[in-house]
């Protein structure tokens, strides 16, 4: 059989910012590297950078909680005998972990959460997992907990590897209530006077246009513990150039943004329950990924984990710089269809 050699295509790339960042994960100023056919997201997220620096404390992230998850599947005989198993399983963490720990000295599992359906065991396992996203570190970690679990119950059966309850890159609630990847928040707040010069709008306007567009819209359409205009755009942009997976936007991009009017001015926040980051692992090993995560400082001798916290605050912020000017825009008629038509042709 024939092999032909692909040429590599790149995605087009650019450096957008500085943006200006604080909190508790980093406070500076830091240009963003982004990948994308999308060329006016370069101008838009720059927008949104320009009004970062400009502001007393930029974009505040928080980095809320972070865990990876793999739902295995093991079958009883019934319900009750799925039960027994399941509580005497949950009350032996510990042991669980020394098995975790033959597997990886990054990866701890931290919680256990589950479902029975009728003879079925979907078990939920979270684990921290130091600086990687952590995908293959919690399926091994997994593949070697489910002989030890099958010996130890010799009551159980095995089914499967991954039961869908984790949930990996699939629009679910369970991520959002339970936690996949990096929960991280980024706000800022915009005086009456910089959002009406550079934003070229009110914080009474962005307001209404929250509720109206991410959260009524977002409502009537069906979405999914989602409510914001274009998360996905500036995560799959940040993820290409930084040697992410890329299909873990599907659940990245389940958010919310919230704005209030506070004395005149604009508070805008976007909160990321599911964002999959890692700053070493599987896709880094490319030279300009290599190179845009240590222009980002996420490839810095730190404790384990430190690294991809910074990533993923970069990433949060990133994504509201995208969001708040795109919601400023759609304030404004003929605003968004010009700004592309001058952009892109």
């Amino acid at each position: 059989m024939k092999s032909h050699k692909i040429q590599q295509a790149p995605i087009p790339m650019r450096t957008v910012g500085p943006i200006k960042i604080s909190g508790h994960v980093l406070n500076e100023k830091i240009a963003v590297p982004l990948a994308t056919y999308e060329t006016p997201l370069w101008p838009s997220v720059g927008r949104g950078a320009r009004i970062s620096a400009l502001t007393e404390e930029g974009i505040k992230t928080t980095v809320i909680d972070e865990r990876m998850s793999r739902s295995i599947l093991l079958e009883a005989d019934d319900a009750l005998e799925a039960l027994k198993a399941l509580e005497s399983i949950k009350s032996r963490q510990e042991d669980l972990n020394e098995v975790v720990a033959t597997t990886s000295r990054f990866a701890k599992l931290v919680a256990l959460n589950s479902q029975i359906v009728a003879n079925l065991i979907y078990l939920r396992l979270e684990f921290t997992t130091g600086d990687a996203s952590g995908h293959n570190m919690v399926t091994n970690a997994a593949d070697k907990l489910i002989p030890w679990l099958l010996k130890e119950y010799p009551q159980l059966r095995y089914s499967s590897i991954s039961a869908n309850y984790c949930s990996d890159k699939k629009a679910t609630a369970v991520n959002g209530i339970l936690g996949r990847g990096k929960y991280v928040v980024s706000e800022i707040l915009i005086p009456r006077e910089l959002c009406e010069r550079r934003l070229k709008t009110t914080p009474e306007k962005v307001v209404d246009l929250n509720i109206k567009k991410n959260l009524i819209g977002t409502m009537i359409a069906g979405g999914l513990r989602s409510a914001n205009a274009h998360y996905a755009n500036m995560l799959l942009a940040f993820y290409l150039a930084t040697g992410q997976d890329a299909a873990n936007i599907i659940e990245g991009s389940q958010g919310i943004v919230h704005a209030e009017v506070r004395n005149g001015d604009l508070y805008f926040s976007c909160t990321l329950p599911n964002l999959i980051v890692g700053s070493v692992g599987n896709g880094k090993g490319i030279e300009f990924v290599e190179q845009n995560l240590a222009a980002l400082g996420c490839k810095d001798d730190r404790k384990p984990g430190e690294n991809a916290r910074r990533l993923a605050a970069i990433c949060a912020a990133t994504v509201l710089c995208g969001e708040l000017s795109l919601m400023a825009a759609q304030t404004n008629p003929g605003e968004l269809m010009e700004s592309h038509l001058k952009m892109e042709r």
